[in-house]
């Protein structure tokens, strides 16, 4: 593998290509290592009046509940003015819609839990959880089993 850094002073933005001559779990791996350290992004979220500037890798999960969407992090709950589908384009890749009202951090998913009530998923040291609809059970578990390796 190569490594290497080209200096353009004519390019407006920073640029980072993988070629490789087939897909490998070395190649997609490295490739999420990339995304993550690159695109952890910092979201304006709010709790009052308060402005708070949290990275996108303390959010476990956005929610709706009457027209407000609300970004759940361990302990805190805060509000953003941004609509699902906006934080969905602005969300690095390791977000991901599991429900109309709902997009997880696949990164801080503990377990996914399939019942006949519904399909649950828990957090990391954290008591909070967020239910999957059955249209998107399938591409979550996928995406989960693919970060096993």
């Amino acid at each position: 593998m190569k490594i290497r850094v080209e200096i353009d002073k004519e390019v407006k933005e920073t640029e980072v290509v993988i070629r490789a001559s087939e897909q490998t779990d070395d190649v997609k791996k490295l490739y999420e290592e990339i995304s993550r350290k690159i695109i952890n992004k910092r979201i304006k979220l709010f709790q009052g009046a308060t402005e708070f500037y949290i990275n996108s890798s303390n959010i476990l999960f956005f929610e709706t509940d009457e027209r407000i969407v609300n970004a759940h992090t361990r302990s805190d709950l805060f509000e953003t003015h941004l609509r699902l589908y906006e934080l969905e384009n602005l969300l690095p890749q390791n977000f991901m819609r599991i429900s109309k009202s709902a997009i997880i951090n696949l990164d801080e998913v503990y377990t996914l839990t399939r019942s006949l009530t519904g399909n649950l998923i828990a957090f990391h040291e954290s008591y909070k959880q967020v239910y999957v609809s059955r249209r998107y059970f399938k591409d979550v578990k996928k995406r989960l089993e693919s970060r096993e390796k």
